[in-house]
């Protein structure tokens, strides 16, 4: 099966199941979804959402975390992956949001690469959610569904490589939807070590189900 008929055929599935998919990080604004991206950085969506609740009504604008310490801050993330940076980083990013943006989360993908803790894959999330723009995050999840499936080559090796191929092939006005497409269906089908093929309906033009399942079941 040739790239854009995989392309064409996963359009067509999303479109008609899952055309409003969307990030499961719980969130009220942009702040608050930038809070909860930074954190989620090696932390599943799941966790993030039990520790947000306290963070926010504690923390509620960017002022608020700007005015705290990290000591005041770390009880609330304790339990989330690499606490001790991501307190830094909160820190950081808040003063930073104040001073030099007036407290508002900016649109840029380069400028929100400013921000402490904030890199490409977090720009990009808060881009496409928030902002709508046509940006691709790739996270671990998009980058092994999307090579299994065969929407991106064997070769590419590295998050951008992958991220600009799937916005070379993918139209526009689907980008932020095809982000949300592919984290979920890694999140929940397209496991890392244990894909559950069995359940996919994707298959008829996967490319590692092609090329790793279907000959076991001939």
């Amino acid at each position: 099966m040739q790239k854009k008929d995989r392309y064409r055929a996963f359009l067509d599935y999303f479109t008609t199941h899952s055309p409003e998919a969307e990030t499961e990080l719980a969130y009220g604004n942009p702040y608050e979804l930038l809070v909860a991206v930074i954190l989620s950085a090696q932390c599943t969506d799941k966790r993030v959402n039990l520790t947000t609740p306290a963070l926010f009504a504690a923390f509620p604008t960017p002022e608020h975390l700007a005015a705290s310490h990290f000591d005041e801050l770390f009880p609330y993330i304790r339990s989330i992956s690499y606490p001790n940076n991501k307190t830094k980083h909160l820190l950081g990013m808040a003063k930073m949001l104040v001073e030099e943006f007036g407290s508002q989360v900016p649109s840029d993908v380069k400028e929100l690469q400013r921000l402490p803790g904030v890199g490409r894959k977090t720009a990009n999330v808060i881009a496409s959610v928030v902002y709508n723009q046509p940006t691709m995050a790739v996270d671990t999840h998009v980058f092994r569904v999307s090579k299994r499936l065969g929407l991106v080559a064997q070769k590419a090796k590295t998050p951008l490589e992958v991220e600009l191929e799937l916005i070379r092939h993918l139209p526009k006005a689907v980008i932020p939807q095809a982000h949300h497409w592919l984290i979920l269906h890694g999140r929940y089908i397209c496991l890392a070590r244990t894909p559950k093929c069995g359940e996919c309906p994707l298959t008829h033009f996967c490319r590692y189900f092609e090329k790793n399942v279907k000959p076991q079941t001939l």
